[in-house]
């Protein structure tokens, strides 16, 4: 029994190895993941392949999508098809009213913050309804990064955005299950005080620098 658990913390401090990795150094993906220039530039080919790409490469959204699993969500391709909608919805929202300048830091703090709101729904102390709100405003960030852009380069990035979110969504939530089923109920909790941890210390940098 003893050994059981050891396993279940063990794979459950795994998983989350990945995402302090990937949350080491916030500071190196904080806009496009290619050397674009001016986001007027870009052509049809680099607004789709930043949108696939900037989801992917910035830490604080990454990790908020992939902890998606620990919630262990019912009908998942509902939620996916809401969270996509909602997440869209604040990407181009942003193109109708972009983040001023002197509020980008108090902006992807709170987005770092999101991460500490889903640790908190992951304990249920929160409703998994929070999610939605959250995954807006990570949207939103994501769709202030290509203010600027012909409506061409506009169109891919959104269209990359939604590539790159669907897919990773559908394999989250889909394997979600046998995520919580294999760390168990006190590897759900480790992994919720890691991600809250994680979130805190990203806010805290985002004021800071």
């Amino acid at each position: 029994m003893r050994l059981h658990l050891i396993r279940k913390t063990l794979a459950s401090s795994g998983i989350f190895l990945l995402l302090l990795l990937l949350g080491h150094n916030k500071s190196a993906f904080a806009h496009h993941p290619f050397e674009m220039g001016g986001t007027s530039q870009l052509s049809t080919l680099q607004g789709l392949l930043s949108g696939i790409g900037h989801p992917l490469l910035g830490p604080d959204h990454l990790i908020f999508m992939l902890a998606i699993a620990f919630v262990g969500l019912r009908k998942p391709k509902k939620w996916c098809l809401n969270l996509i909608a909602v997440g869209l919805g604040g990407s181009a929202f942003s193109q109708v009213l972009p983040l001023p300048d002197l509020l980008e830091p108090w902006a992807e703090a709170l987005v770092s913050l999101s991460l500490a709101i889903e640790g908190l729904i992951i304990l249920k102390y929160l409703s998994s309804q929070w999610l939605l709100p959250m995954f807006s405003l990570h949207g939103y960030l994501l769709g202030s990064t290509i203010i600027g852009a012909e409506p061409t380069p506009l169109i891919s990035y959104f269209l990359g955005l939604l590539i790159a979110q669907g897919a990773l969504l559908l394999i989250v939530t889909g394997v979600s299950q046998r995520v919580i089923s294999l760390i168990g109920e006190n590897g759900k909790i480790l992994n919720a005080g890691i991600l809250i941890g994680i979130g805190v210390a990203f806010s805290c940098v985002a004021l800071v620098y």
